[in-house]
């Protein structure tokens, strides 16, 4: 049986991440089709479900350009499930995200 393989999105540059931080932001078909497509970023669950969905989900760079913010994104970035060769090619792009990651005081 072959597994669809889906392509990993990485930005080129983490500045041209210029999402919006607050508010509710509506995720097109393409990159959330549940149904539950609405995300109140005043809600530190839902903003962390939306940068996981549009992470995993991003089709072209546009996409985390539009949806995702740069500051935001670092802060978050230890508390983000993803699948693992989508957090290594992040972090092998950017250094910052993985520091950020080893940064997280252990429980």
């Amino acid at each position: 049986m072959r597994r669809y393989a889906k392509p990993i999105v990485v930005a080129d540059d983490l500045s041209l991440l210029r999402g919006q931080t607050t508010g509710v932001v509506t995720l097109p078909r393409h990159l959330d089709w549940s149904g539950a497509a609405d995300y109140d970023l005043d809600s530190p669950g839902r903003i962390v479900d939306l940068y996981r969905t549009v992470l995993i989900e991003a089709t072209k760079p546009d996409d985390l350009h539009v949806f995702l913010d740069q500051a935001m994104l670092t802060r978050l970035w230890p508390s983000i499930w993803l699948p693992p060769n989508l957090r290594r090619a992040w972090e092998e792009r950017f250094s910052t995200l993985r520091r950020a990651a080893s940064e997280v005081p252990a429980a």
